[in-house]
């Protein structure tokens, strides 16, 4: 039982990692889409990497919440 709840939080903290990792990328190099697979989604606009971005932080907020929720979890056990 304590074995899943470590796999769990180190899924979730890695998830939690990538997705801030992607969030740092896009708002650094906001044409990275384009830049990388040469394809325009929103024809130059800019709202795919804002929707990358915004995507990207809810999904670190919450992996790394959750990662928070069960390490506390795992301490009173």
């Amino acid at each position: 039982m304590i074995t899943a709840r470590k796999l769990r939080i180190t899924v979730e903290s890695v998830l939690a990692a990538l997705s801030a990792v992607a969030l740092v990328l896009t708002l650094t190099v906001p044409d990275w889409i384009e830049r990388t697979t040469g394809a325009s989604p929103d024809g130059g606009g800019g709202e795919a990497e804002r929707l990358v971005t915004a995507v990207a932080c809810v999904a670190t907020v919450a992996f790394a919440g959750l990662a928070a929720w069960e390490w506390r979890r795992l301490r009173t056990v």
